[in-house]
Formats: structure tokens, C-alpha cells, sequence
């Protein structure tokens, strides 16, 4: 199968390596001069763009020099590598937690599949979106550009998925298939890979987990594709599940129960909530904070710290389903969660407190194209702690049935064939 349109990329946009030296040498000093007008955490953004914008700031010590400065206003003096990377986390979880509570929100809209899409995932400028139809489709967010497309076997539904900078891991019917970023495809044979149907599916190199309707969950070894271990982890179907980088399995349950097992045993070692009422529907750790946070079927989000294995909070956050709840990676300030009501909201994770909620106002609208179509630009809206949402058609807030968060970004699927990306500006400057 070739690459979609618009996959490729123009030959105009690709640095020649054979760069006049006076070229480079005139593009470094003209940087230096705009980057040295810039806040601090504007140089750390610019930092990222490219390895040529890195060097350029890294040989200049622009980072130190503005740390340094910040650091003289409150009277300290001192500079270390490590204090800097903690100031600069600090100072980008303070920017997340001002742009999703108080900055200026559009939304952009673009038809991404053929059918329903229902869930997203993204890691560095990239997202990936599929389940509904018969492919899985990796974007750019720069201008919503399709680059690459994976086909589902025929006739077997694609359950859940992940990616990383090599490859996508999907649970594909009864088992896992790996699809590498080269284009080549890996289905596990079926006297291994096969199991009792599964619900849920993550991996952790080497092994990816998955969560099964008979309670277990099954481990595999990606590279030998072989079942290594079955974890007990309920009587009742695994409903989600969550890995951390210290080899646990967290895991949520239809009849509410959240267990933790290690990748290592076969038995379940902890059980941080017992059985409710409501069912688990979504769940996500912090490994910066050693936070599980929980989704449920009647609109509950929950805090667990599992150092101490006790529950922290737990806060009514809609009045139906919340089907995804997740913050950015090494955020400890905010959690994002959307539900069946349409509604994206924003939390503080150490209290559950709502800090504010968004809807899409549908009566102001403005268009673009992308590969894929027609881009939509639309203003979101925010709404009042009491606001009554029933107020809102449905039509205008379709079910948020997955979401992912970046920085200053929130990519949301809704079982239609329109993905969204949420996007916060900043109102605050940050020195």
C-alpha cells in the first residue's frame, strides 16, 4: 500500500547538509538575536524545534543566562544543571495549568476517517487515531497532515492501540499486532497470541499487557511472541488498564475494583478500591507523582497515591460516563477529563477540584484545507461552575469517548469521523 496524500514530504523543507559555512554562520547570529528577545520559556520551546535551533541555544547558554536572571529577582544566585531542569519543569507545569484554566481557546475540526473514530494517542507533535474503521491514521499537528496509514486485517476489529517513535502496537480481535513504522506488519501466530476476548491493551517495551473479559490479564513478549505469564486480577472483565515504569499492572474492573499486580507475579498484590456500584471505565498514572487517577460509569474521577495505597479524593464530574481522564506527561498540576456529556473539563490533582470546563460554541466558525479535507475553526467556550449543561443540545457536545493531552493542546475523538484539537493560548507571559 503507498503513503496517503500528502505524505511525503517536499524536498524544499529538507536542510541541505552541504550548507555554505558564511550561510550558517549568518543564520546562527540572526537566531541569536531573536532568540535573546525572548522570554525563558519561549527559548525552552524554540529549543525543540529542530537540532539546529538546539545547538544554537545550547552554545549560546541563552537557558543559564535567563535562569540566572530569573533566579538574581528572587535573590538567589546559585546554578546547577539540575536546578535549571527543575525550574524549567516547574516553570512548563505552571504554563499547562495557566493556558487550560484561564487562556483563550479554538478548536480546530477535520473529517479523519471514513467511519467512527473513537480513540487517540499522541506523543510528540504526533497523533495516532483509528478504531471504527478499517485503518489507523499517524498525524502531523503541523497543518493536520496525514503521514502514514495502517490497514486492519480483514474482518477482525482493531480493540485498542499505542505507538511509540518505531511502532504501533494493536490489539486486533483475539490478538496483538505490532505495525512498524517502516510499513512492515507482525501478526503473533494464533496458537500464541490467541486469548479469551480482550477489552483493553498497553505496552511497556518489552512486553505489552492485555486485559481480558475473563479477569485476567495476559503478558506478552513482544519480540518472542509469547504469553510469558497470566495475572489473575478480578472475577469480572478488565474494563482498562494502566502500566508504570517500576513493572506494575493497574488495572480497572466492571464491577468498579481497581487491582495492582507486578508484572513479574501472576497473582494480584493490592486492590485500591473494592467492589462499587460503577464500573471503571478509564484510568492513567502519574510516575511523577505516583497518582492513579479513575474514571467511572456514574461521572466519579478518583485519586489513589500508590505509595501509601489510599484513595486522596474523589469528585463528581459529570453526570454520566467519563470514558477518558489524562494529563501531560510529568504534569502534576492538571488532569483533563471528557465523558458521554461532551463536556472537557479541567481538575487539580491534588484536590479533584474542577477548575474549569470548555464546550465548542457552534455559532462562530471559520474553514482551511488540510490533505484530508476541509479544517474547521471553531471558539471554544467556557462555562460557569453552575452552569446547567442540559442547556447545551447534544448535537452541539457530542460524547468525548478519548482524549490526549500536550502542551497547551487536547486532541478529542467523539465515535464520528471528526477529530478535534483543542487548542490554549497563553494570556499570562511567563519570565
Amino acid at each position: 500500500m503507498g503513503p496517503p496524500p500528502g505524505s511525503k514530504r517536499s524536498p524544499s523543507m529538507k536542510r541541505s547538509s552541504t550548507t555554505p559555512t558564511s550561510i550558517r554562520s549568518l543564520e546562527h547570529d540572526t537566531l541569536c538575536i531573536i532568540f535573546s528577545h525572548l522570554g525563558l520559556f519561549d527559548v525552552v520551546r524554540s529549543s525543540a524545534v529542530c537540532k539546529f535551533w538546539n545547538g544554537i541555544i545550547k552554545r549560546s547558554k541563552l537557558l543559564q543566562l535567563l535562569y540566572l536572571k530569573q533566579q538574581r529577582r528572587s535573590s538567589r544566585s546559585s546554578f546547577s544543571e539540575e536546578s535549571l531542569n527543575v525550574y524549567l519543569e516547574e516553570l512548563a507545569i505552571e504554563h499547562q495549568r495557566q493556558s487550560l484554566v484561564r487562556g483563550s481557546l479554538h478548536i480546530d475540526q477535520w473529517k479523519g476517517h471514513s467511519l467512527g473514530v473513537d480513540q487517540c494517542r499522541m506523543k510528540r507533535g504526533l497523533v495516532l487515531t483509528g478504531v471504527g474503521d478499517k485503518v489507523m491514521r499517524l498525524w502531523s499537528l503541523e497543518r493536520y497532515r496525514c503521514i502514514e496509514e495502517y490497514s486492519i486485517p480483514d474482518g477482525v476489529p482493531l480493540v485498542d492501540f499505542d505507538f511509540d517513535e518505531s511502532k504501533i502496537v494493536g490489539l486486533v480481535g483475539t490478538r496483538i499486532c505490532i505495525w512498524r513504522r517502516n510499513g512492515q506488519r507482525s501478526i503473533f501466530p494464533s496458537r500464541e497470541g490467541q486469548f479469551i476476548k480482550g477489552s483493553c491493551m498497553r505496552y511497556f517495551d518489552p512486553e505489552a499487557v492485555v486485559g481480558c473479559e475473563d479477569g485476567t490479564a495476559r503478558v506478552f513478549d513482544m519480540y518472542s511472541k509469547k504469553c510469558s505469564r497470566i495475572v489473575r486480577m478480578h472475577t469480572e472483565p478488565v474494563t482498562c488498564l494502566s502500566l508504570s515504569e517500576d513493572q506494575l499492572i493497574i488495572s480497572g474492573s466492571s464491577l468498579g475494583r481497581i487491582t495492582v499486580s507486578g508484572l513479574s507475579s501472576d497473582q494480584r498484590v493490592a486492590t485500591l478500591r473494592p467492589t462499587d456500584s460503577t464500573g471503571i471505565k478509564s484510568l492513567c498514572f502519574n510516575p511523577a507523582s505516583h497518582h492513579v487517577f479513575a474514571g467511572t460509569t456514574a461521572g466519579y474521577a478518583s485519586c489513589w497515591d500508590l505509595r501509601t495505597m489510599r484513595q486522596l479524593w474523589k469528585t463528581r464530574v459529570s453526570p454520566n460516563v467519563v470514558y477518558s481522564s489524562q494529563h501531560m506527561r510529568c504534569d502534576t498540576s492538571t488532569l483533563v477529563v471528557g465523558g458521554i456529556d461532551g463536556v472537557l473539563r479541567v481538575l487539580d490533582q491534588n484536590t479533584g477540584e474542577i477548575l474549569t470546563s470548555y464546550v465548542m460554541d457552534h455559532g462562530t466558525s471559520s474553514s482551511s484545507g488540510c490533505t484530508h479535507g476541509v479544517i474547521e475553526r471553531k471558539i471554544g467556550k467556557r462555562l460557569p461552575h453552575d452552569y446547567n449543561i442540559d442547556r447545551i443540545p447534544k448535537t452541539a457536545r457530542p460524547p468525548i469517548t478519548c482524549l490526549a493531552v500536550g502542551m497547551q493542546k487536547v486532541i478529542t475523538t467523539h465515535n464520528s469521523k471528526n477529530i478535534r484539537m483543542w487548542k490554549f493560548n497563553n494570556l499570562r507571559e511567563l519570565n
